[in-house]
C-alpha cells in the first residue's frame, strides 16, 4: 500500500474500534500520528485495537457520540454508525440519532477547534438507483420510511449538516461515499454478503442468496478504502466531496457465491430466499471524481482481497 508523508497530528477517529475504523487507526498510527479512538463498542470490538494499548500515542474512550464530547485534536474522522442491516435495524432510532446527533456533536467540536472533519457517508444515499453506475451528482432513490431508512436517510442528513456547517461556518469538510467494503475484522454475524458467504462456506452451511442472485455489488478491499480516506483528508481545502470511494468492478451476488465456494473448496450448496425490502438491485461507483481529484483508484482485486478475508475468518472460526 502507498505511504503518505505528513507531520504528526492528534487525530480523533469515532467508530475507531469497528471494521473500517480500526484499519484507519492502524494506518494513522503507522504514520506516526497520535490517535484518539472513540467508540461505544456496539459493533466495534476491543480486539481490533488491543495491539495499540501500550503505545503512548494511542488513547481509547468508550463514548457514544450522540452525547457531546470535548477533546483537543487537529483532525476528526467520523466513522461512527453501524453499517450492516442486522446491526442498524436492531435499534433504528439510535441509528439515525448516531448519524444526526453524532454528526452535529462532532461538527460543533470541529467548529470550536477550527479543524478539518471527515464524514464516512455511504453509497446507500443512492438507494435503489435508477442511474447506473452512480455518479456523485445523482440525487438517489431512497424510500424515506422503509426499514433501511434509519441508515440511508441518517447518512443523507449527515451530509446536509456537513455542508451547512461548511457554508455557514466555513468549516473544512471532507465527505466520502463508501461502496461495499470487505476484509479482515468484518463481524462474522453482521449479515453482509461477503462475511455471510465466507462463514457459510467454511462451516459447510448452505450459501444463502436473497433474490435470484442477479443483483450486483462492487466490492472494495478495506486497505484501498483507507487509502482513499487519507488522500481525501489531505486534499486541497476546495475539495469537500462527496466523493465516491469503491471498486468499480461489478459482480452479481451469484458470481460472488460461486467464487467463495471455489476459493474455500467448500461443498456448500446455494439456496435462494426472498429479497429484503428496498434492497438495491444494482450498485457500482463511478470513481472518475476520485481519480481526477485524489489520484485514487483501488489496487486490490476481488480474488486477492477475498483470500485475505477467507484466511482471517478461517482463523476466527478456529478460535484463534
Amino acid at each position: 500500500m502507498m505511504s503518505f508523508a505528513a507531520e504528526s497530528r492528534r487525530i480523533l477517529v469515532s467508530g475507531g474500534a469497528g471494521f473500517v475504523g480500526s484499519h484507519l487507526v492502524d494506518r494513522l498510527m503507522g504514520e506516526g500520528h497520535k490517535v484518539l479512538c472513540v467508540d461505544n463498542l456496539f459493533t466495534g470490538h476491543e480486539g481490533n485495537f488491543k495491539h495499540h494499548l501500550n503505545n503512548p500515542n494511542f488513547e481509547f474512550i468508550n463514548h457514544d457520540i450522540c452525547i457531546p464530547l470535548q477533546a483537543e485534536v487537529d483532525e476528526i474522522y467520523n466513522l461512527a454508525c453501524p453499517a450492516s442491516p442486522i446491526h442498524y435495524q436492531h435499534d433504528p432510532i439510535h441509528t439515525i440519532k448516531t448519524s444526526v446527533y453524532g454528526s452535529m456533536n462532532l461538527l460543533e467540536l470541529a467548529k470550536n477547534l477550527e479543524c478539518k472533519i471527515f464524514q464516512a457517508s455511504t453509497s446507500e444515499v443512492y438507494g435503489d438507483p435508477n442511474v447506473h453506475p452512480q455518479k456523485e451528482s445523482y440525487l438517489g432513490n431512497v424510500n424515506p420510511h422503509g426499514i433501511r431508512a434509519c441508515y440511508d436517510e441518517g447518512k443523507r442528513c449527515a451530509e446536509t449538516l456537513f455542508f451547512d456547517f461548511h457554508r455557514q461556518h466555513d468549516l473544512d469538510i471532507k465527505i466520502a461515499r463508501i461502496f461495499n467494503t470487505y476484509g479482515p475484522r468484518m463481524h462474522k454475524s453482521d449479515g453482509r454478503v461477503v462475511s455471510n458467504f465466507i462463514v457459510q462456506a467454511l462451516t459447510g452451511q448452505p450459501i444463502t442468496i436473497y433474490g435470484d442472485g442477479s443483483q450486483t455489488r462492487s466490492f472494495c478491499y478495506v486497505d484501498d478504502l483507507v487509502d482513499g480516506f487519507i488522500k481525501l483528508m489531505q486534499s486541497d481545502n476546495g475539495v469537500t466531496g462527496p466523493v465516491n470511494l469503491g471498486n468499480p468492478n461489478e459482480f452479481t451476488i451469484k458470481e460472488l457465491a460461486e467464487k467463495v465456494i471455489e476459493m474455500t473448496g467448500s461443498g456448500s450448496e446455494i439456496i435462494y430466499k426472498d429479497l429484503p425490502s428496498d434492497d438495491p438491485k444494482k450498485r457500482q461507483p463511478d470513481i472518475s471524481k476520485a481519480q481526477r481529484l485524489l489520484d485514487w483508484q483501488p489496487e486490490i482485486q476481488l480474488e486477492h482481497g477475498l483470500q485475505k478475508t477467507i484466511d482471517y475468518f478461517s482463523k476466527i472460526l478456529r478460535g484463534r
